[in-house]
């Protein structure tokens, strides 16, 4: 049985045309995880496409083809699953958005896998084999990540990506933040990976500098405290992503120093208390960020720091004051997001009874894109301020004012802000859905 499985693109990744280029793409876990999901008596020979970066080719043929499909690139799934069901193949669609739509998926597809997929996977794939697909798969109640997977990494090309090694050691976060897509599809429990599992996936790689795409790495400290300790022996550097919450936990930082940490992704979302209390997630202390950022730097961890435009008590200051924020405290590669109301999340809900969806074009559903009407301010307004921030602090003088109070990294940090002048100075033209 020779099965398929594709990422399909959306405007981030894209290798023609795409804002990103090689140089901050790594290797995504989906594909390489699914592959090794599958029963071996099965046999099953597999291709990997990941359209970010290749076509697919036009006289693909497989038994089977299996999409991952997030909000963004919803509508290019759907019109890659007509095609191939046109030609006789049979189509399967997972991963986020199916998981919150399930029927506006099920529409266009033969099967779909809501929810995580260790278990339905491979009942699916033996359902497949002997001509018995049902329609849908649903992640099960009992549900567990208590079996070593080892991701086929080599399915896909390395020299597509800046690195291949990349891990997850747990999925979803305990937060109940109005925006966030994980509680609305999978809960607030955090799914955990035996510690000595991940440290079997890290030493498999045998890489130097690793990144973990966990959610949230400290959602549970006790559980984060273990694996930073098993990783100290590893003599690694790596990246992760977890919450300002870190900052009340001295301990558990040094510890996470100690552990090889090099850099971590903050959601900050915003520099006012009042808002961030808006989108349940009152646990972010604007007046700690100052003491965090201060922390961490003494660390030698860099920060990636996130923040959202577009929140219900944000006015047209609020593009100044957090550029402000950012380039005064020295922030090694800031990110800014327009707040999208994701389906099937609490904010899609809200926002939906009151009246406030512009547009349901999943595509442009991928958080540089004013799909929703603001409170105080324009959809013009919002989009042109997003802009701006980008390029404020990505100009020249404020790279090199942030680099400077920072100063972790700094060969490293001067790569990655180029890398993002880039991008922040080519938003407009090159964010855009044209196929």
């Amino acid at each position: 049985m020779h099965v398929a499985l594709i990422s399909p693109k959306g405007p981030l990744y894209r290798h023609r045309g795409g804002i990103f280029r090689k140089s901050l793409r790594y290797q995504p876990l989906t594909l390489t995880t699914l592959a090794a999901l599958a029963p071996p008596e099965l046999g099953i020979r597999f291709t990997l496409i990941d359209e970010g970066i290749e076509d697919i080719p036009s006289d693909l043929k497989a038994d089977l083809i299996g999409m991952t499909v997030i909000t963004g690139t919803a509508p290019r799934s759907y019109q890659l699953a007509k095609a191939f069901r046109a030609r006789g193949i049979k189509v399967v669609l997972g991963g986020p958005h199916v998981t919150l739509m399930p029927d506006e998926a099920a529409a266009h597809a033969d099967a779909i896998c809501v929810g995580y997929a260790e278990k339905t996977w491979p009942e699916l794939l033996h359902d497949h084999a002997r001509g018995g697909l049902k329609p849908r798969y649903v992640q099960a109640v009992d549900f567990a990540l208590d079996e070593l997977v080892i991701p086929q990494r080599h399915l896909l090309n390395k020299r597509h990506f800046i690195t291949q090694a990349v891990f997850e050691a747990t999925r979803s976060c305990a937060h109940p933040c109005e925006f966030c897509t994980a509680p609305a599809a999978w809960g607030r429990k955090q799914f955990q990976k035996p510690v000595e599992h991940v440290v079997a996936d890290i030493q498999s790689v045998g890489s130097r500098r690793n990144i973990f795409i966990d959610l949230n790495l400290i959602s549970d400290r006790d559980y984060a405290r273990r694996l930073f300790t098993a990783l100290i022996p590893l003599r690694i550097r790596w990246f992760g992503l977890l919450t300002a919450l870190i900052g009340t936990d001295p301990d558990l930082m040094a510890l996470m120093a100690e552990s090889g940490c090099s850099g971590v992704l903050i959601g900050f979302e915003s520099v006012s208390g009042k808002a961030l209390g808006g989108i349940r997630k009152g646990f972010n202390r604007p007046d700690h960020f100052a003491k965090l950022i201060t922390d961490l730097h003494r660390h030698k961890i860099s920060i990636f720091g996130c923040f959202v435009f577009g929140l219900d008590e944000d006015t047209p200051d609020v593009f100044a004051a957090t550029a402000k924020f950012v380039v005064e405290h020295g922030i090694d590669l800031p990110r800014f997001a327009i707040s999208t109301p994701f389906p099937g999340t609490p904010l899609y809900h809200r926002l939906e009874a009151a009246g406030r969806i512009l547009t349901r074009d999943w595509e442009l559903y991928d958080g540089q894109h004013v799909v929703f009407q603001p409170t105080n301010m324009s959809p013009e307004t919002l989009i042109q301020g997003h802009e701006w921030a980008w390029k404020e602090v990505y100009s020249r003088w404020n790279i090199a004012r942030r680099l400077m109070t920072s100063r972790v990294q700094l060969p490293v940090s001067l790569m990655a802000n180029t890398g993002y002048r880039y991008y922040a100075n080519h938003l407009h033209t090159h964010y855009n859905c044209d196929w």
